[in-house]
């Protein structure tokens, strides 16, 4: 008998055992009231607070269960207390020794976008041209408009004070969140809403550890695929592509989003290659095409091992997603669908 189907018993004061009528109702309000939850979460734009909430649970979870570092393990209040400390930490290391280098580092990324829109505007001009009179005219719209919207990003890095202190604070009261759900003690009472809820949130969190840690290990292994190319094979053959940094990085953090991460690098990593020549772009699309095969092999193994989720679902369901809900709904789909898909299978319905 699945999970979910396991009945609710209680003993009446004969001794005897009797089905809880209240079980099902109770499952149900958990589905509703975890639809609901999701819901707020694309349209309030609280996703990052969600993830957040997350990210502090494991992290507080793992404390507890790590004796790499210490012989005797945490207690759950201890791990709570470091996740809430250690972003504090951070902050206060950043605001008295790194605070130039992070705002050198948006800089960075605003000269990068320039300098892409510069490319852009360039490209007939860099191509040979006997190639070049291929192109079709129409190309001058196309460039137009990449242009603005490159310049229209780096514009926007100019005000990110405030969103981004926003956005700081709603993460790291999700980080609050997630570590005290760890770290508070569980009540003594056991009600049928309350159980139903708590196995939707284990659920949820399973799925959460599937999906981001299957796209923590591929993020990882573009970035350093990548830094092998723009550091090492290039510098050898006397090629440097600028902004090799923030084109590493911007890999690692775009890759953490499935399929469309992958492909907005591709594009940025190509672009560049082609700022200093069009056989330099060429080489960083073959090896782009290359490292993607392996990536097939790597998404097969560790994302469709664990989720049991194909290529084609996850862009649906990120298609539908970003129509809806844009930049959010194209993050939060792959988890919400896992967790979706999650439910499904322990009901016995696919």
């Amino acid at each position: 008998m699945p999970r979910s189907q396991k009945p609710f018993v209680t003993v009446a004061r004969t001794g005897t055992a009797r089905p809880d009528t209240t079980a099902r109702p109770a499952q149900i309000t958990s589905y509703l009231l975890c639809a609901g939850l999701c819901l707020i979460t694309l349209v309030y734009g609280l996703l990052p607070g969600l993830l957040a909430v997350c990210v502090g649970q494991l992290l507080a979870m793992g404390l507890m269960h790590t004796q790499r570092f210490h012989r005797v393990p945490l207690s759950p209040a201890m791990a709570a207390a470091l996740v809430i400390l250690m972003p504090l930490l951070c902050v206060l290391a950043v605001m008295l020794n790194a605070r130039g280098m992070v705002f050198g580092a948006l800089a960075q990324y605003q000269q990068l976008l320039h300098h892409l829109a510069t490319t852009v505007l360039q490209i007939r001009e860099k191509l040979p041209p006997d190639l070049a009179t291929y192109l079709p005219e129409g190309l001058l719209e196309a460039q137009t408009w990449l242009v603005d919207f490159l310049q229209s990003q780096a514009q926007s890095l100019t005000h990110l004070g405030t969103a981004g202190l926003r956005g700081s604070l709603l993460v790291y009261v999700g980080l609050l969140v997630g570590a005290l759900i760890v770290g508070t003690p569980r009540p003594t009472s056991h009600g049928p809403l309350r159980d139903a809820l708590r196995q939707r949130g284990q659920d949820f969190m399973v799925s959460f550890r599937q999906i981001v840690v299957a796209q923590f290990w591929i993020a990882g292994f573009n970035a350093c695929c990548t830094a092998v190319l723009l550091l090492i094979a290039l510098p050898l053959a006397n090629i440097n592509i600028p902004y090799a940094g923030a084109l590493i990085t911007l890999t690692f953090v775009a890759g953490l989003i499935p399929i469309v991460g992958n492909l907005l690098c591709n594009g940025v990593l190509t672009l560049a290659g082609v700022s200093v020549s069009p056989m330099v772009g060429l080489v960083c699309l073959v090896f782009l095409v290359v490292i993607h095969k392996f990536e097939y092999v790597i998404n097969a193994k560790i994302v469709g091992r664990r989720t049991n989720t194909s290529a084609w679902e996850l862009l649906t369901v990120m298609f539908i997603g970003e129509a809806i809900f844009g930049l959010s709904g194209l993050v939060a789909a792959p988890l919400f669908y896992a967790f979706v898909k999650k439910e499904l299978q322990a009901q016995q319905w696919i």
